[in-house]
């Protein structure tokens, strides 16, 4: 018997038979090159919300973006010898995209109406929710920073405040990795802060001099490239 609660998952499936029959063909020799072997170019964070979409949003093609999802976009910071404090997951994806993969830039993205960062706010304990509880409580520096510092763009409501400071945040965790931290200071690697706004489908990067997070129009865009500058070889040049 069809019931409402599976027309999501009909349209799933159904899509998976559209794609065959209508775009496999586009995509056929690009998959088929694919197969060998991958070379994306950067590693992108953001929250598993499923508003957010890294490939349309950036236009890219398969093969084109590492990319990790969970719920607020959340990076376990590391001891001083590289282990994760919390979750493996994330530390082990990051170890793949830097030492196997090597890219050259990672890109942690927040987003507005974020259901975790309204989460942190309420702290309201959720017994039945053990390990979201658990997961969350890496953003409560953003949390702790938001209150003492206050936010970066006052006219936000306030759980869209936290949402971009623990962009800002989780940066700082991704920096506590000796091999993320080594090879942003020898230039290998660049770290890049965005914040995706739902409502209006405009996406945002920081600047760390206005201490703002702007729309990436044209121009904004050709700035933060410039600024990406050449990328210096992670490789050790040979001994003589």
């Amino acid at each position: 018997m069809y019931r409402a609660t599976d027309r999501p998952m009909r349209d799933l499936i159904m899509g998976i038979v559209d794609f065959r029959e209508h775009l496999l063909s586009q995509y056929a020799t690009r998959f088929r090159d694919l197969s060998y072997a991958q070379s994306p170019d950067a590693l992108f964070i953001t929250c598993a919300d499923s508003r957010v979409v890294p490939d349309l949003l950036a236009s890219t093609e398969p093969g084109e973006l590492f990319t990790m999802r969970n719920v607020g976009n959340l990076i376990p910071p590391a001891s001083a010898e590289g282990v994760s404090i919390g979750d493996v997951s994330e530390a082990s994806a990051i170890e793949y995209a830097v030492l196997v993969l090597e890219v050259a830039n990672i890109v942690v993205c927040g987003h507005s109406e974020c259901g975790a960062m309204k989460a942190v706010l309420a702290r309201a304990p959720k017994p039945e929710a053990p390990n979201l509880e658990k997961w969350l409580h890496h953003a409560t520096a953003a949390a702790f920073r938001l209150e003492h510092e206050g936010p970066l763009d006052p006219s936000l409501t306030a759980h869209n405040q936290l949402s971009q400071l623990n962009v800002l945040v989780q940066l700082e965790h991704l920096m506590t990795y000796p091999i993320v931290r080594s090879r942003v200071n020898s230039g290998a690697l660049h770290l890049s802060a965005w914040w995706f706004d739902i409502a209006t489908g405009a996406m945002q990067a920081y600047d760390r001099e206005r201490r703002t997070f702007e729309i990436i129009d044209r121009a904004v865009a050709e700035k933060l490239v410039a600024r990406l500058g050449p990328v210096a070889d992670p490789t050790p040049a040979p001994r003589a």
